[in-house]
């Protein structure tokens, strides 16, 4: 079976187009027809979501119908019970999920015991399933001789509207860089970081972005010098030669695992346990780190070639109670600072 997978993965290209994995809700299930299979809701990008849900399929039988969309998005889904009901939650950051762990069964992979100390389940519904880093992005055929090392260097005035950041209340991945930002940037004191999310709000120019995908692919494909996303988003072009690089900022990178949890009132319990047990299997995350340029959260899966080794890395902390209680409060006041200084209030 993993020689299957490796040819399978070989052929990464042509399984974006196979059956069981999707893309806004398509799949190999016709509509109508997903009371009859394992619904997973999925903020990863396609070419991530693909391979694995294929090999789950060929192993389990089960069919799949994945609907994809931004975390905050497919949240919201999840509380508004809207169709096609979801089984799995698979993707988004434990800071943007857990706040609504209410929404999820209580469940504890059979894998548990090969996780590492930092990413156990302690909650009992939220399984960590990558590790993941947040990074700056940047495009070295456009940086030209502009020093990016961390968080100070994107209030350059040459960055200025050169810098690609997704929108908080949507992106997992946006709001992790809003937390690391605060934390870095106020030395460990959140509501110190907020003078320069302010400037750097100031610098983006009136843009922000939709969906975690433009700024990855806005970045590689030259239409901004930087930009703020997770490690994997940007090492996948690594891995593949594109004149891109990845900058751990110096001030501090926040590593916070993403998660994958079954929703409470799943028609199909049994299944999507199968799923959160499979995604979590050594298999699955030998080749999450291997191929798709992902960190694991096992003790048995070693780091990706491509990746910096993690103590090599300036990691810094948050304190995940508070986050989850300030989220609301910080996500409002990050639109209000965007909404003002785009509008040229208190220019500076």
């Amino acid at each position: 079976m993993k020689k299957n997978w490796n040819i399978y993965m070989a052929a990464i290209g042509i399984a974006l187009c196979l059956a069981g994995c999707a893309g806004r809700g398509q799949s190999a299930a016709a509509e109508g027809e997903t009371d009859e299979v394992l619904v997973i809701y999925c903020p990863h990008p396609l070419e991530f979501i693909n391979p694995i849900v294929s090999e789950f399929e060929n192993r389990t039988g089960v069919r799949t119908y994945v609907q994809t969309g931004g975390t905050g998005e497919l949240l919201q889904m999840v509380e508004e019970h809207r169709e096609p009901a979801c089984d799995i939650f698979w993707g988004g950051s434990l800071s943007t999920t857990s706040p609504r762990q209410e929404l999820f069964e209580p469940y504890v992979s059979k894998n548990e015991d090969m996780v590492r100390e930092e990413f156990k389940n302690l909650g009992g519904s939220l399984t960590r399933f990558t590790d993941m880093p947040s990074v700056i992005m940047v495009n070295t055929n456009l940086i030209g001789d502009t020093v990016v090392e961390g968080y100070e260097d994107l209030l350059k005035p040459e960055l200025r509207g050169k810098i690609a950041m997704c929108n908080p209340s949507t992106s997992s991945s946006a709001y992790e860089h809003l937390i690391n930002m605060l934390y870095a940037m106020g030395d460990g004191d959140p509501e110190k970081g907020w003078d320069y999310v302010e400037q750097f709000c100031r610098n983006l120019d009136g843009t922000l972005l939709g969906g975690s995908a433009q700024v990855y692919q806005g970045v590689a494909e030259g239409q901004f010098a930087v930009g703020l996303t997770f490690e994997e988003g940007g090492a996948h072009y690594v891995a593949q030669g594109e004149p891109v690089r990845l900058v751990y900022m110096k001030e501090g990178v926040i590593s916070t695992p993403d998660v994958v949890g079954i929703v409470k009132g799943s028609r199909h319990m049994a299944d999507a346990k199968d799923f959160v047990d499979f995604v979590t299997g050594k298999d699955a995350q030998t080749v999450i780190a291997d191929r798709l340029v992902r960190r694991s959260v096992r003790k048995d899966v070693e780091e990706p070639e491509y990746l910096p080794d993690k103590d090599k890395v300036h990691i810094i902390y948050d304190d995940l109670d508070l986050v989850n209680s300030r989220k609301k409060e910080w996500l409002e006041r990050f639109a209000e600072i965007f909404r003002r200084v785009s509008d040229g209030g208190q220019a500076g």
